[in-house]
């Protein structure tokens, strides 16, 4: 066990003895706050030395005395950590509620007019988060173990955000939050790995969640791309982009792709479906979607009204606003409930037809049951490029080979044979084309319907089944007759 894991385990430990924290979700609010500081701290460092080495003068975020080594981990005169300076206790708990937090919080009102800077995400993150850690002592202990974690090298961050990220999938599978915070990355890096973005493209999910997709897809492309100053300053400031209406969900997406590399995330607190979908304009547009909204959400009337189709499933608002958020040639891929392509209601069939003629749906990925854990739906991915119509759509249909669960989660070979067979689109037991002039043209049913799957012998009586074992045994016994009078 690496001392990162170790380090998280004890400080879920220590979380779980206190009396303010109750659940995984409490856990990673609690790292989330603690870990950002610490962050913070190794970023103004590393900027610093090199304001040094350019013989500039560095100038601090925060005041002296809010930052990480003044008030968590304060030295000496001669520089040497000492723990007679350290607030523990009642006094540490009243430090951190009472001034650090209001003094973090301020942040976002000094700053609204550059919602984009690192100093308006302190502010907006301090102001949505409050310290559960009742103990002091508990508390002074945790800081102690965030402390000794290195940010210094990509490595460590690597390791560092992986681990954020297996605290973030625990806590989607600790109830009913599955689905709203965390899509299996596996599916996300088949999905990204279909698209294929581009450095330079501009990449948003309006639901972004714990922005696993936001991640996997600077993942993706910081791997592709030739290291330049340009590529790499365009990765952090101009490619990636975010919205989330939930408090808890985008204070952990921003932190998450913090840890991932990116220094003040485009991501903004704020309900995609309040604004008119009228109302996008060309700047307003992106070349790729990436996205999983969210299920079964009912919206009120109000909201309704921003939408040019009618319906309270969020879902099917939020498909509105993907198409309407692309620009011409623009690319999507979005994980929506399989009764998307089928059901009968006028906002349904309404949507199918408006997709199918704005959009090319090229491909259609239909999942098993299980694959999002905790949430009993099951689940398609629609691959679209808009501007043209649909003529013709690949279906594949993911079979696992065996029940999914939290002991069998999805991985990525399950999904190695789409992403290859996706770029040819040929007829298989699992994929086959469908024509769109083939289908209902009222109702648009692109139900999946596996036209190439091989047929199941039909169970035989049981009658027939009685008869050949009685003829089995005759044969059987004729055997044993006949050994018996050679060896005679």
């Amino acid at each position: 066990m690496s001392n990162f894991t170790q380090t998280f385990k004890n400080i879920d430990d220590l979380l779980y003895k206190d009396s303010g924290a109750d659940s995984e979700i409490d856990y990673i609010e609690q790292s989330s706050w603690i870990l950002f500081l610490r962050y913070l701290e190794s970023l103004e460092q590393d900027k610093e030395d090199q304001a040094i080495l350019e013989g500039k003068e560095y100038q601090y975020i925060l005041e002296e005395k809010f930052r990480w080594s003044s008030w968590a981990k304060p030295k000496s005169q001669n520089g040497v950590a000492s723990h007679h300076l350290e607030l523990s206790g009642p006094d540490l708990v009243q430090f951190v509620q009472t001034e650090l937090f209001p003094y973090l919080a301020e942040f976002k009102n000094l700053h609204i007019d550059n919602p984009k800077t690192i100093e308006y995400k302190i502010g907006e993150i301090f102001s949505e988060l409050n310290n559960k850690v009742k103990s002091g002592y508990n508390l002074r202990e945790i800081i102690d173990m965030v402390d000794q974690l290195p940010f210094g090298t990509s490595k460590d961050k690597h390791e560092l955000s992986h681990l954020y990220e297996t605290k973030i999938k625990n806590m989607g599978n600790a109830g009913r939050n599955g689905g709203q915070y965390y899509t299996p990355r596996p599916l996300i890096r088949a999905m990204i790995s279909v698209i294929d973005p581009k450095i330079g493209e501009k990449i948003y999910d309006p639901a972004c969640g714990s922005a696993g997709f936001l991640c996997e897809a600077y993942d993706y492309l910081y791997q592709k791309m030739d290291k330049t100053s340009l590529n790499l300053a365009t990765l952090q400031d101009e490619t990636f982009y975010g919205k989330e209406k939930k408090n808890l969900a985008y204070i952990i997406g921003t932190m998450n792709m913090i840890l991932h590399g990116i220094e003040a995330p485009n991501i903004t607190h704020t309900n995609t479906l309040g604004d008119s979908i009228r109302d996008i304009q060309e700047k307003d547009r992106y070349h790729i979607i990436l996205a999983n909204p969210p299920f079964g959400g009912k919206e009120r009337v109000e909201v309704q009204q921003n939408f040019d189709i009618k319906t309270g499933e969020t879902a099917f608002l939020f498909m509105q606003h993907f198409i309407k958020s692309l620009k011409a040639g623009g690319r999507a891929s979005v994980v929506i409930k399989n009764t998307f392509l089928s059901n009968t209601d006028n906002a349904s069939v309404a949507l199918r037809k408006h997709l199918l003629e704005t959009c090319n749906l090229h491909t259609v990925l239909d999942m098993p049951q299980g694959t999002f854990l905790g949430a009993g739906v099951k689940t398609v991915v629609l691959f679209f490029t808009k501007g043209e119509p649909t003529t013709k759509t690949w279906f594949y249909q993911m079979i696992a080979g065996r029940s999914m669960g939290k002991t069998n989660p999805l991985n990525d070979n399950d999904l190695k044979d789409f992403v290859t067979l996706e770029k040819t689109k040929p007829e298989t037991e699992q994929s086959w084309m469908l024509n769109i002039a083939d289908i209902d043209q009222n109702t648009f049913d692109l139900s999946v319907k596996n036209p190439n799957k091989p047929e199941e012998e039909p169970l035989r009586e049981p009658v027939l089944i009685l008869e050949e074992m009685q003829s089995l045994d005759e044969e059987t016994n004729e055997i044993l007759s006949t050994l018996n009078e050679l060896v005679g």
